[in-house]
């Protein structure tokens, strides 16, 4: 019996797919282990929370200038586990950690390889800011988790499921229509061969948000005379939305988008055990280099570096122009949903750094890979002790980087 077992252990070891669940579950368990810290809402909690009560008492919404499905989500997570930290954060965790592994499959049907989608994964799952609001009660986890089944589904050619994951993703959060011109651009520039049934995912994209919009809103409201169409719906949407401007709210905590680039910051959403609003700053420090470094792969047709490049662009650096034309304020977790193409770009450049390490050129080179390899993830694992809850010590004040 003691030998099928240690048998057994050693085929789950030599499974391909053994480091991304170590990786994916050790996040989840941290996650539940902190899931009632702290035990009252905290940062934008303290608005969804609230509504969602409302939503399942008094069929009223607090928070029209949003979508519905994110809020609903909410509304069934504390329902089922009650008004408390399990309610409010449940279902986000889980959302967030199969985004994880949905992340890791995109990455090997990109065409990564195996060490390097294992590298990605790790540095994703660990990296602050997405191991923070992939365990807050906001919508930002559920429009990512849409996001990033839209963008598997687009990988595997499953044109029209993806189209409904790209609905779905607007309708959690009106940020996760980005979705669509992100994977627009990989499919415009990509070599491989652009199929036509694209148009597809655009026209089920359309019809999945616009047609459930009408469900969703009347689970909300339960009275069909009170819902608005769905295009009226979604133009007060924007014009409540870009009604927040820097202008209107000058004392606003918003940010410009281009300053998280090399600024950087350390919000603090709660204190003792801290939870940071902050980008690792192994991640941080290395986004320009690494966007760089995925762009010129994608001129020597690295079909992953491509997908990156066109995620990172229309999720966040589209932000740029927008906020200029708009003056709409924006709050550095904007960055959560596009630090995945920083991610997928590291771990195809590591990867490359490791074998150059494991070949045959020069001893002093592959010292140089190797070494630069370890630094960037001990530097990684570093920033997420600092930065999440593990370690009780409020750098922040400490070091005054509040802002």
């Amino acid at each position: 019996m003691g030998l099928e077992i240690k048998n057994k252990l050693y085929r789950f070891y030599k499974w391909q797919h053994f480091w991304m669940v170590i990786i994916v579950l050790s996040t989840l368990i941290m996650h539940l282990a902190f899931i009632a810290t702290p035990s009252e809402p905290f940062f934008d909690e303290k608005h969804y929370v609230p509504a969602a009560r409302d939503i399942a008492e008094k069929a009223t919404d607090l928070r029209p200038e949003h979508p519905p499905l994110g809020k609903l989500i909410l509304v069934a997570d504390m329902q089922i586990f009650g008004d408390n930290p399990w309610g409010w954060r449940f279902f986000a965790i889980i959302c967030g950690t199969s985004a994880m592994v949905m992340f890791y499959f995109l990455c090997l049907r990109l065409g990564m390889t195996q060490n390097a989608a294992n590298i990605a994964v790790f540095l994703l799952s660990f990296e602050n800011m997405t191991f923070t609001q992939n365990g807050m009660a906001m919508l930002d986890v559920f429009f990512f988790v849409f996001m990033m089944a839209a963008f598997l589904l687009y990988a595997c050619r499953r044109w029209i499921s993806a189209g409904w994951a790209v609905g779905l993703a607007g309708l959690a959060k009106l940020n996760g229509l980005l979705t669509l011109p992100a994977i627009g651009f990989h499919w415009l520039f990509s070599k491989g061969g652009r199929s036509k049934w694209f148009w597809v995912t655009i026209t089920f994209a359309i019809v999945s948000f616009l047609g459930l919009m009408i469900f969703c809103e009347w689970a909300i409201v339960r009275d069909f005379g009170l819902i608005t169409d769905p295009i009226h719906r979604l133009i007060n949407m924007t014009e409540s939305t870009s009604a927040l401007t820097y202008h209107q709210y000058p004392q606003a905590a918003a940010t410009y988008p281009w300053t998280w680039l090399y600024i950087y910051r350390m919000p603090l959403y709660t204190i003792m055990p801290h939870w940071y609003g902050a980008i690792s700053f192994s991640i941080w420090a290395l986004i320009i280099p690494t966007f760089i470094y995925m762009i010129w792969r994608s001129f020597k047709k690295d079909n992953a570096a491509l997908f990156g490049v066109g995620w990172f662009t229309c999720v966040f650096l589209v932000w740029i122009p927008a906020t200029l034309i708009t003056d709409r304020l924006t709050y550095p977790f904007y960055m959560y949903p596009a630090i995945g193409a920083i991610c997928l770009g590291l771990g195809i450049g590591l990867n490359q750094l490791l074998e150059y390490w494991r070949g045959d050129g020069r001893k002093v080179l592959k010292r140089i890979a190797l070494t630069a390899f370890i630094i960037i993830i001990v530097a990684h694992v570093l920033s997420f002790l600092i930065l999440s809850p593990l370690i009780p010590i409020d750098w922040a004040d400490l070091l005054h980087l509040y802002n």
